[in-house]
């Protein structure tokens, strides 16, 4: 049976993974509604965990928050099983990781020169490796929801961004922090690297 976190906790680590957001973005990654998060973030706040950063509309940890955030995730994780049991389907999300990066490459590039998007046949082919790829992707993520059920909503993520992609928005390929498929799916790897304690340099895993 999958582990619950604790909804506080799932704030707190939506933020850790992003490093800095509107509180609308730590809802979705963190997957619960707004109001509750806008709750969660002033209590980070009132801990001075967390700061709110006026001018931007963004939050982000503080130091102390950071700190106060592996105590917070090694309590959610436990010390092993859960560690465990994520490892055989982050093997193959490592697999699907090499993959992507060589399509994201695709998107970007066409021929050696910035990809401008004019080509309709190149990029539905580059489209249809990316649905490929998602296909291979979702029973992967669900299987890692089996076991902490916080990352089952990337599954969901990644399926609405990729028909986002088949539907013409080019952006919700690669953009960067706009919702893409791979803003989506690095967060995902940034949750698979806290939450089995990796160290990202020496995995060597990007």
């Amino acid at each position: 049976m999958a582990h619950t976190s604790d909804p506080f906790f799932r704030t707190f680590h939506a933020l850790r993974i992003k490093g800095f957001a509107k509180s609308e973005t730590i809802a979705e990654v963190a997957d619960l509604p707004c109001t509750i998060v806008d709750e969660h973030l002033a209590g980070l706040q009132d801990r001075q965990w967390a700061m709110f950063r006026e001018a931007r509309q963004l939050w982000q940890l503080t130091p102390v928050g950071r700190d106060q955030h592996g105590v917070a995730l090694a309590e959610d994780v436990g010390v092993g099983g859960l560690r465990n049991a994520l490892r055989l389907p982050y093997v193959s999300f490592l697999q699907l990781n090499e993959r992507f990066k060589v399509l994201c490459g695709a998107w970007q590039l066409k021929a050696g020169e910035p990809n401008d998007h004019s080509d309709a046949s190149y990029d539905g082919g580059v489209v249809t490796q990316l649905v490929g790829l998602n296909e291979e992707a979702i029973p992967v993520v669900a299987s890692m929801g089996a076991v902490l059920d916080r990352l089952a909503p990337y599954g969901p993520r990644l399926a609405n961004t990729c028909k986002r992609v088949m539907n013409g928005e080019a952006n919700m390929f690669t953009g960067v922090l706009c919702g893409s498929y791979h803003d989506v799916w690095m967060e995902l790897h940034e949750d698979l690297i806290l939450s089995q304690g990796i160290d990202r340099n020496r995995e060597g895993s990007f």
